[in-house]
């Protein structure tokens, strides 16, 4: 983590955090940060709901598989969750958190020319 730090000219380390449940992860959830979710069932296009939503948030990507239905309600009960597509293809989750990173990097302008 701190090569990579380095690497990007990043001042400070993100922050790594032990391994959580969901339902522990979703009850502690802070109300003024958003929890887009990569929901194969559909939801917003991630592009669109990332801009029409800035500020603090995290992306939520599945387990191979899927959420299960109860995951899914569990989630979807969250005042902050936004229910986001990545697509019509199913990807594998590694690539799904890379894709939908690249996808906030772009909308939130970290790759646009300065």
């Amino acid at each position: 983590m701190i090569e990579a730090a380095e690497q990007c000219a990043r001042t400070a380390l993100p922050e790594l955090h032990d391994l959580t449940g969901l339902e522990s992860l979703l009850g502690t959830w802070p109300a003024d940060r958003h929890l887009f979710f990569a929901d194969e069932e559909g939801g917003t296009p991630i592009a669109a709901a990332i801009a029409a939503r800035p500020g603090p948030a995290a992306i939520l990507i599945g387990p191979e598989g899927g959420f299960d239905a109860d995951e899914r309600a569990l989630i979807r009960a969250l005042p902050a969750a936004v229910p986001v597509s990545l697509g019509p293809r199913i990807l594998r989750a590694d690539t799904a958190a890379a894709a939908a990173l690249s996808v906030w990097m772009a909308v939130a302008g970290d790759w646009v020319a300065k």
